[in-house]
């Protein structure tokens, strides 16, 4: 497996003395597809630039190693580090007045992991003729020209960062199939920056998520859900077993009501659920994402 590991130091930009990025201590582990997930503004885009070499950071510093880079080196000018990342952005950084074949061979002639055979198919499945210029392109064909270019690159790091938001939902739908089975045939370390965030929970193991350029949390996917569970039922017994938990989100429709908590249920509390009738399952990701960067009240509407 030729992945990469992924570490920061105290990372940390800012842009007219507003930090963009602040002190991010992190480790994205080989060989797995992480979420970078945030609001608007959060730092998402910022990040994934530091991590690709694109920007010097004003403090601290970002560390690349392992597969065949071997011990762990900065990525900033440095050729043979950034050969071996890709960083798909929304803006797609593609030249307008190139047709589509020539970007694709200026794609290739960067990356030493360029598969020829996937790109072609790939064109394919995302119907993206070859010989228009790029500026002559949808937006969602821009987009899908863009995954076309990350995917086919097979870099030991390829990063997503939000590249995929002109493609339509069907679109959406045929690159994440298309990401999970070719990152099972041939494993690499993934980031996904997205806000999308109901639509690629299945993908991912691993999430951060930042908030004002802040680390709010690293965690596994399956422990990030295991802090909150759902439970569905009768209402008042819902309203009983959940009196005094944290609740994220509720639904009622007729006499049933569906509860997202937050916080470990203990065993007592699971055995009286299901004596109840009702159905306990995990929570949503999209649902503890948005209460772990939720605006803190302001003083004034507390």
């Amino acid at each position: 497996m030729n992945a990469l590991e992924v570490r920061t130091e105290n990372l940390t930009v800012r842009f007219g003395g507003v930090p963009a990025v602040d002190g991010l201590d992190l480790r994205l582990a080989p060989g797995k597809i992480h979420g970078l997930l945030g609001r608007n503004g959060s730092g998402k885009s910022t990040l994934a630039a530091l991590l690709a070499g694109f920007r010097k950071p004003d403090e601290g510093r970002v560390l690349i190693g392992g597969g065949d880079l071997g011990a762990a080196r900065t990525p900033y000018e440095d050729a043979v580090v950034t050969s071996r990342i890709c960083l798909i952005r929304e803006s797609g950084d593609l030249y307008d007045q190139a047709p589509v074949k020539r970007v694709l061979e200026y794609a290739a002639s960067l990356r030493p992991y360029w598969d020829q055979d996937l790109a072609g198919e790939l064109l394919d499945k995302f119907e993206v003729p070859t010989g228009k210029k790029v500026q002559k392109l949808s937006r969602g064909k821009r987009s899908a020209l863009g995954v076309i270019l990350g995917m086919a690159g097979r870099a030991p790091l390829t990063i997503f960062d939000e590249s995929y938001l002109g493609m339509d939902v069907p679109s959406r739908e045929l690159f994440y199939d298309v990401l999970l089975a070719d990152y099972t045939e041939v494993p690499r370390t993934i980031l996904l920056s997205t806000h999308l965030v109901s639509e690629v929970s299945a993908l991912l193991e691993e999430v951060v998520i930042l908030d004002q350029g802040k680390l709010v949390t690293q965690s596994p996917v399956d422990a990030l859900r295991g802090r909150g569970a759902s439970l569905v039922g009768p209402a008042a017994a819902v309203d009983e077993l959940t009196a005094g938990l944290a609740v994220l989100a509720q639904q009622r429709l007729g006499g049933t009501k569906s509860v997202t908590v937050l916080g470990d249920l203990d065993d007592a509390l699971l055995a009286k659920a299901r004596s109840a009738g009702l159905e306990v399952g995990p929570v949503g990701l999209q649902e503890l994402f948005v209460h772990l960067t939720a605006p803190s009240p302001k003083e004034g509407n507390r």
